[in-house]
């Protein structure tokens, strides 16, 4: 008995690329920091925040690749002359992807206390009707 992979299954033709996006997704789910949220604020609208605690503006860049939006952050090595008994506040480097359906666009970004808010706005897409006419060779 052979197993139909799902793009190769008979009804969905030209999915190929849902397929890789699934695999693409997979590999990315490992990660886990920074901790974010997604919430629905509407039927068109989305919101991702991140939690990036001790990161400034500067330290963050959000970029579109591919309809894979992709957050980085680094920050500044410390150069002080502080002496710490114990370190729990991640500061290290990351790097976090989403991948955007067609027709989803950031909207804006916004860091507040701590928390990087990013909206996202879906485009509804057109209704197309098309009539095939039947034609002989």
């Amino acid at each position: 008995m052979t197993k139909l992979t799902f793009g190769a299954h008979p009804y969905l033709l030209g999915f190929e690329q849902l397929e890789r996006l699934v695999e693409r997704t997979a590999k990315t789910a490992s990660e886990g920091y920074p901790p974010f949220n997604i919430e629905a604020t509407s039927e068109t609208t989305y919101r991702i925040t991140l939690a990036v605690a001790g990161f400034r503006d500067d330290d963050l860049q959000i970029t579109v690749e591919d309809r894979q939006l992709v957050v980085r952050g680094r920050q500044a090595e410390d150069t002080g002359d502080r002496v710490y008994l114990h370190r729990g506040i991640a500061g290290r480097a990351f790097q976090r992807s989403f991948v955007l359906a067609d027709g989803v666009e950031v909207g804006g970004a916004d860091l507040d206390h701590g928390l990087l808010h990013i909206d996202l706005r879906r485009q509804a897409p057109e209704t197309v009707v098309q009539t095939i006419r039947i034609g002989r060779p």
